[in-house]
């Protein structure tokens, strides 16, 4: 820990467990902690622990309790050095003087650079950059003392700098903060001094510097606040010529339609834009005290063309909201504080060509109490007018970025199928892992952690596995497009399966125990697709190739911070769209592929733009001067023979 204060998690139940710390000293000749005993208590040198216990979850709270301000002469109870703390600590967790748990703290902490002592009335005169530097001194970074090799700083004394005198900090940082430019005439910086120098340089004092006052002017800009506002709406409700696939959808009053969404890094949003014909169905956590309301039902949404649309709104009750409660916490009934919010919402958009046709709105509410941790559930499905049977999907020929991808099992008589990925829910072991469907376009990466002894079978093992991994694939084919026909094989396409690992195959691990190679613990669907057309506007896309591979894994043992027979194999399913083109390209012909290597210089031994370069500062055999001269001489006769080759110069001759 750097900071004076860190939070520690217990986890289980903690009603007849004793926390302590334990300052740990080091054996100055073996540098071996010592061992702690349960006989501790919460507090401990400069240090304090707090905590507050749960029913399955106990927060700690370790805090420094001294000073960490920097000493001022004739200061006491403050640090006398720049890293003020080093100390080891343990956290004990212990039951009936049995230790359960403990946790090594290594603390290393850093005095504050703020002062925070009493401030002298008399103002520093900061002097006005334009005529004198702000900093005179760069390298003077430490108050009160002489900082090594900075011989501008005025508290070293001469005998202190003669110890560094000759490694002094150069430059602006050493104190140079007035260096000369080479516009100087007394400068000698310029590796090569043209001989028109001396009658072009700058007779100047280094106080008529051109660095001072370079920064000085500048302007304050009043921060503005984001609006969801759309940029360049010209009449408010008149929303250009219709919605195009990914536009925000927008509303009576030009603002975004917002829904919670999740972001790239997890998290939801809660005032996302929802984008024209792209479904997305998230999940969010929330409690009581963080639960915010969406927009208002009675807001009307633009189709598209200047019409207002009102939602049509269902409002359904949850009675059993356990499946939706994830973490809950007892408390006293009598300090139970409950409110009816929302569980879900699901939206349906209903569209024709560019434009929104109906929204209907399904609201499920519940009872939630303060302490619980609720699981909302947002969806956003996009159902074309001319079909808005929710078997098809998209409403087009060809896949849209965003469906769901679609399966079958053609071999049974149950055609229905699906394709699968990990959906981890709790602690993310995948005996609480729910499925999610693949979704088209989207490149995902999902997976559980498998519980696993260290007695565990090896051939058992990947037989366990593999079934886990097959149970996310329930199909033997994936359709070519999204209106794919269960009765029209042609409009399906067999999915490649590259099996595993064998596990009747005998495979020799040693007389290891806990060891186990070749286990199929990875997943990997790659899905080949191409653009085979356009549908109004909208491109389609067709599903060309599905393969399902494994990648096996060494599985070891592994200890924990307390050894147990157990431990934990992560396997993963990853999802990879691969786009080709829809035909071959055609071939260059030698009059093209001559066109556009004329003038490849990589390609070709002679080019046009390396005609000029001996005039250039990239070439380096001869000084910059004479190949200008040379260049300006060589135009120039070019220039003078291109005249005189000129039949009217002949009669002035």
């Amino acid at each position: 820990m750097s900071g004076p204060r860190v939070n520690l998690l217990f986890l289980g139940n903690s009603s007849a467990v004793n926390f302590s710390i334990y300052l740990s000293p080091r054996d100055e000749e073996t540098g071996i902690l010592q061992l702690a005993n349960c006989n501790g208590s919460e507090r401990a040198g400069d240090w304090n622990l707090n905590v507050a216990r749960g029913t399955n979850i106990s927060k700690l709270t370790l805090s420094l309790t001294r000073n960490l301000q920097l000493c001022l002469p004739n200061a006491t109870d403050c640090c006398t050095a720049p890293l003020c703390v080093v100390e080891t600590l343990q956290v004990l967790a212990c039951r009936d003087a049995v230790m359960l748990a403990c946790l090594l703290v290594q603390a290393e902490i850093y005095a504050n650079s703020s002062f925070t002592g009493n401030v002298s009335e008399n103002a520093t005169i900061i002097p006005n950059q334009v005529f004198q530097p702000l900093g005179s001194c760069p390298c003077d970074l430490t108050a009160g003392a002489c900082d090594v090799r900075c011989c501008c700083d005025l508290e070293c004394s001469p005998d202190l700098k003669q110890l560094f005198n000759e490694s002094c900090f150069t430059g602006v940082f050493g104190g140079d903060v007035n260096p000369p430019f080479d516009q100087l005439c007394s400068s000698q910086s310029m590796e090569y001094i043209p001989d028109w120098f001396p009658f072009l340089c700058v007779q100047s004092s280094l106080n008529n510097t051109p660095f001072l006052g370079y920064f000085y002017h500048g302007s304050i800009s009043t921060p503005k606040v984001p609006s969801l506002k759309i940029p360049l709406q010209i009449s408010p409700g008149k929303l250009f010529t219709g919605y195009s696939r990914g536009d925000p959808i927008v509303t009576e009053e030009d603002e975004y339609f917002t829904i919670p969404q999740q972001s790239m890094a997890g998290q939801c949003v809660v005032n996302a834009p929802v984008a024209y014909l792209q479904d997305f169905d998230v999940r969010c956590l929330t409690s009581l005290a963080s639960y915010e309301e969406g927009l208002p039902r009675n807001v009307r949404i633009n189709s598209g063309t200047g019409d207002f649309i009102q939602q049509n709104v269902v409002y359904r009750n949850i009675p059993d909201t356990g499946r939706f409660i994830t973490e809950s916490e007892s408390l006293p009934t009598a300090e139970v504080v409950c409110q009816n919010v929302t569980f879900g919402e699901h939206y349906a958009f209903i569209w024709k060509d560019k434009n929104i046709e109906q929204v209907n709105v399904t609201v499920f509410l519940g009872s939630l109490c303060d302490g619980e941790i609720l699981t909302q559930r947002f969806t956003v499905q996009f159902l074309s007018l001319e079909s808005t049977n929710t078997t098809e999907l998209s409403g087009n020929p060809g896949y849209q970025v965003g469906k769901p991808v679609r399966a079958a099992n053609l071999n049974a008589s149950d055609t229905s199928g699906s394709l699968n990925i990990w959906q981890p829910a709790g602690r993310g072991l995948c005996t609480s892992a729910t499925h999610t469907p693949v979704i088209f376009g989207l490149d995902s990466l999902s997976g559980c952690a498998l519980e696993v002894g260290i007695d565990e079978d090896c051939s058992l093992l990947r037989g366990n596995v593999t079934e886990k991994l097959n149970s996310l694939i329930q199909a033997t084919h994936i359709g070519k497009r999204d209106n794919a026909s269960h009765s029209d094989p042609n409009d399906w396409v067999e999915i490649i399966r590259l099996d595993p690992f064998n596990s009747d195959t005998n495979v020799s691990t040693g007389s290891f125990k806990g060891i186990c190679a070749d286990i199929p613990a990875n997943l990997n669907i790659r899905i080949i697709f191409a653009e085979v057309g356009a549908v109004q506007g909208i491109p389609q896309q067709e599903i060309l190739a599905v393969q399902i591979s494994f990648s096996t894994v060494i599985w070891q043992f592994q200890c924990g911070l307390t050894c147990e027979n157990t431990s934990f194999l992560p396997i993963t399913a990853a999802v990879q769209f691969i786009k080709v083109p829809a035909q071959p390209p055609i071939p260059m012909t030698r009059s093209q592929s001559n066109h556009w290597t004329e003038f490849d210089c990589n390609r070709n031994d002679v080019c046009w733009p390396q005609l000029f370069y001996p005039v250039t500062r990239f070439y380096t055999g001869e000084p910059y001067s004479q190949c200008l001269a040379k260049g300006l001489s060589l135009a120039f006769l070019v220039l003078l023979a291109a005249i005189m080759s000129n039949p009217w110069f002949s009669r002035f001759w």
